[in-house]
């Protein structure tokens, strides 16, 4: 038999318990309004993004089985950066695809030119950065670090990222 006072016990952490899932359950339900009113172009940037970019095409490539590649090809990729192309090899190296020379890193310039291909010309560029580590909460999260972070002169906060190791534009974050 339950005494009195377990059983007080029992019913205020059954209403503690209830009011803990029903503040949850709100939250759940005004975060799928949120996503199914909103347009999910919008909250991916897409409206920032230069949707007509065409990857640039290149003559007089050398062939990757000529790259010094000690553990062979398993991955390769086509990058344009600073209007020269680039291989970037097993998700590891870049080399230029001209005369196959390394490429540890881009530059400031070179991630410049990479986001003005993929963001929309009407944007002008407040500051540029490297970001070297983030949190777990950072808006870029659990994508290839460093990166450099380009920021907009906008309302919207808005920051696009390039990889320094790769080249590669990764995403849009604004306010929204």
């Amino acid at each position: 038999m339950v005494n009195r006072h377990t059983a007080l016990k029992i019913r205020k952490s059954h209403r503690y318990l209830g009011l803990f899932l029903g503040i949850q359950f709100l939250f759940w339900t005004i975060s799928g309004l949120y996503f199914s009113w909103t347009d999910i172009d919008e909250i991916h940037g897409d409206h920032f993004k230069n949707m007509e970019y065409q990857p640039k095409s290149f003559n007089n490539l050398i062939s990757p089985s000529q790259l010094n590649v000690s553990q062979g090809i398993n991955t390769i990729e086509l990058r344009d950066i600073n209007d020269s192309p680039y291989y970037w090899v097993n998700k590891k190296q870049l080399y230029n695809a001209i005369d196959g020379s390394p490429k540890n890193s881009i530059t400031k310039e070179e991630a410049l030119y990479i986001a003005k291909n993929y963001m929309k010309s009407d944007l002008v560029v407040e500051n540029v950065e490297q970001i070297n580590e983030t949190g777990k909460h950072h808006e870029y999260r659990e994508k290839l670090l460093p990166a450099y972070v380009i920021s907009y002169k906008s309302d919207e906060a808005l920051k696009a990222y390039v990889s320094v190791k790769d080249g590669k534009f990764q995403t849009v974050r604004h306010r929204s």
